[in-house]
């Protein structure tokens, strides 16, 4: 059995994608760079899962993706002045800040004191974000292969392994 896979430009595709991570799933979405993979970040069960999905080593720290700024501070601790200037300069875009991580995160998320924190510069991406809340996120492959950029790319490598794959054409690809 194959994941469903909706068309980013369906009308449903977005509350879709946002019922699935409520009920703890995990998805696989387009963003600016490539295709990731997503779930609730304040589930640690999801994170186990978004783990297991990609054979993530554990060890790992796992990004997340935030909608506006607005979502900052459920994620990080704090955002110095030049990491400030840093995003209302570049986000939305492809610039990851590593941020002192909110003691509230499960820990699963990450074993280090800091997250690593995004916007993405795609529409439904951020539509998803704003919500659905601030995702943890990851390349939408499995570890050590190479990154996807189609949704075809996540089907071939994750299949039946996550519960909806959003197709959103290609993206441009780099992380």
């Amino acid at each position: 059995m194959s994941a469903k896979i909706m068309a980013a430009s369906q009308p449903q595709s977005l509350a879709t994608a946002v019922e699935i991570l409520k009920r703890g799933g995990v998805i696989a979405f387009p963003t600016d760079t490539v295709y990731g993979l997503g779930c609730r970040v304040d589930l640690p069960a999801s994170i186990e899962r978004l783990y297991e999905v990609k054979e993530r080593d554990t060890a790992k720290a796992i990004a997340v993706l935030i909608g506006e700024v607005d979502q900052l501070p459920r994620v990080a601790a704090g955002l110095g002045d030049t990491a400030g200037r840093l995003a209302a300069h570049f986000w939305p875009g492809a610039l990851t800040l590593v941020l002192p991580r909110n003691p509230q995160l499960p820990a699963n998320l990450s074993p280090l004191p800091t997250i690593g924190v995004r916007m993405p510069d795609h529409p439904f991406a951020l539509a998803l974000l704003r919500a659905a809340g601030p995702l943890a996120t990851t390349s939408a492959n499995l570890s050590g292969l190479p990154s996807p950029v189609t949704a075809r790319d996540v089907l071939d490598q994750l299949q039946e392994r996550v519960d909806l794959v959003i197709d959103g054409g290609a993206c441009p690809g780099g992380v």
